[in-house]
């Protein structure tokens, strides 16, 4: 299991977006996601700004703390934020909680929704403004050439040989790129991820027994991010 999460980070670090983070900082801010199933670790993109402040803030306001995982479909995502979600009965209609406010679309080619991906959710709405709030994190699953091929033809939208090259051997879900905003990635935890969305959920896609979270941020040496966790920085 080791080896083979060791080979996915260096995948992913090699094909994503890790290098395109800013130079000029020689720190930068860990996000752990803390659930009762265990604990996510996230980087946030200086592409993304308005984004990357928002959630950090969030994150050190404690809005999310005892908040739910209120939507998990197994081999796509799981999203969270609701504020609506803390303290919730089992029959609450939950995901159309928000923070009063939406954040700008922020998109980039170089960001993609490759399995890990952290992304802003949203109504509908022609500007594709982000909840100032919700939440996603990429699960999805890998995909073949020809089926990248049609995804590709669809969206008309081009993807690089790297892009590529992680869909078809991480995962993910490319039909939501260029919708959705990315503005982060999983470096640690990614099992975490397929432990929740395998749980058992109703109807409405909400886990059965509730998935919480707890959050915290830290700043530390990029040097030591790549030591710890694997993730390349651009030198």
């Amino acid at each position: 299991m080791k080896n083979q999460k060791s080979l996915v980070l260096a995948v992913l670090c090699l094909f994503s977006v890790g290098v395109f983070a800013q130079k000029s900082s020689k720190k930068d801010e860990v996000v752990t996601i803390k659930t009762n199933l265990g604990t996510i670790r996230v980087i946030l993109f200086d592409e993304t700004p308005k984004h990357k402040a928002n959630f950090l803030k969030l994150t050190k306001d404690k809005f999310y703390d005892d908040l739910l995982f209120h939507r998990v479909i197994d081999d796509f995502m799981i999203q969270g934020g609701d504020p609506n979600s803390r303290n919730a009965k089992p029959d609450d209609m939950l995901g159309k909680g928000d923070n009063g406010y939406k954040i700008p679309a922020e998109f980039s080619p170089k960001l993609f929704h490759q399995k890990g991906a952290l992304a802003a959710a949203r109504d509908n709405n022609p500007a594709k403004e982000s909840s100032g709030c919700q939440f996603y994190i990429v699960q999805g699953r890998k995909w073949s050439k020809n089926d990248l091929n049609k995804q590709a033809a669809r969206a008309a939208r081009k993807l690089t040989d790297s892009q590529r090259k992680v869909y078809e051997e991480i995962g993910g879900t490319p039909h939501l790129d260029g919708s959705y905003t990315v503005f982060g990635q999983v470096i640690d935890g990614m099992e975490v991820i397929d432990k929740i969305g395998a749980v058992e959920k109703d109807e409405r896609d909400r886990p059965e027994k509730d998935v919480s979270m707890k959050m915290s941020v830290k700043k530390m040496k990029k040097k030591k991010i790549t030591k710890k966790y694997g993730w390349q920085y651009e030198a």
